[in-house]
């Protein structure tokens, strides 16, 4: 290797939102993580939504207040009584 173009290699210290830390080579010298193996869904098999734009909040807040008409009980279709069948017109 070249003398002077590689970036500096350190032993990391990365810590999750979790609280979950660990160590690992990198060029920074530290990092934090909103999300690790310890916390993640997949590995976890727990459901957890990671929303880190708020996106889950601002759509439930948008249509807080509107009806689901799904949800709503449907009026009974108007039935239409058949004429008997006449031959004769």
């Amino acid at each position: 290797m070249k003398d002077g173009i590689h970036p500096k290699y350190f032993q990391t210290k990365v810590t999750c939102g979790c609280g979950n830390t660990f160590v690992t080579g990198s060029t920074k010298p530290e990092m934090k993580v909103d999300i690790c193996s310890m916390c993640h869904p997949f590995f976890t098999g727990k459901i957890k939504y990671v929303d880190t734009a708020r996106r889950i909040e601002r759509f439930q807040s948008k249509f807080a207040n509107t009806e689901i008409t799904s949800l709503q009980k449907r009026k009974p279709k108007r039935v239409v009584e058949e004429l008997p069948e006449d031959d004769e017109y």
